[in-house]
């Protein structure tokens, strides 16, 4: 049995929609964030860091989203999510379940901390607009004409960045690239989205 240690408003979400779409069994263990925003300090009887999403099955315990998804996909999906990895486009697949926190989630990031600093992060804004923009740029531009990032089929790679495109509304960046924004709305139409959703709770970013 796979074991979701499932942190309030954070990534865990995401392992929880794909286990929906796969249809797989599993167990929620639930915490909560601090006053503080914080995860909880259980959190690092589980794993030393003490963050969220984590896993434990058949003994094991896995860490980091794009780890998490690529195991529960290998492991449990039967080839679905995926493209077959012997063809090229299993490279242009890893590519985004790499992207996702490697490069794109890192402007997003620095956008919510500088933003706490008040006047002291002011130098800073322009070129954290202008990486926001690069990236939210590309990924829109790579979505033109297509479904899903890997074309017609939905996969792994869709859950993994989807958090680029939540975290993009939070500070009203999203609805100036369309086909991101379109893109995003498809995922969140999607039964699997809407289910694991009711499981994992209340799902919200704070500014």
């Amino acid at each position: 049995m796979i074991v979701v240690h499932h942190l309030n408003d954070s990534r865990s979400q995401r392992i929880l929609w794909l286990l929906e779409e796969l249809a797989l069994p599993y167990e929620i263990k639930r915490y909560q964030r601090m006053q503080t925003r914080l995860a909880p300090p259980e959190l690092k009887a589980i794993h030393p860091v003490g963050k969220s999403p984590v896993i434990t099955v058949e003994g094991r315990t896995i860490y980091e989203s794009g780890a998490i998804i690529d195991y529960i996909i290998r492991r449990h999906a039967g080839g679905r999510l995926q493209p077959d990895p012997a063809t090229p486009a299993y490279d242009d697949y890893q590519m985004w379940m790499h992207y996702a926190e490697g490069s794109a989630m890192l402007p997003l990031m620095l956008n919510l901390y500088v933003s706490r600093l008040g006047d002291g992060g002011k130098p800073l804004h322009a070129r954290i607009e202008s990486e926001i923009a690069n990236h939210l740029g590309y990924l829109d531009g790579h979505l033109k004409g297509r479904s899903f990032l890997m074309g017609a089929e939905f996969t792994g790679a869709d859950v993994q960045m989807s958090f680029i495109g939540e975290i993009a509304e939070t500070y009203g960046k999203r609805a100036a690239f369309a086909n991101l924004d379109a893109w995003v709305k498809r995922l969140h139409a999607r039964p699997a989205y809407r289910k694991a959703l009711e499981k994992g709770g209340p799902y919200r970013f704070d500014k």
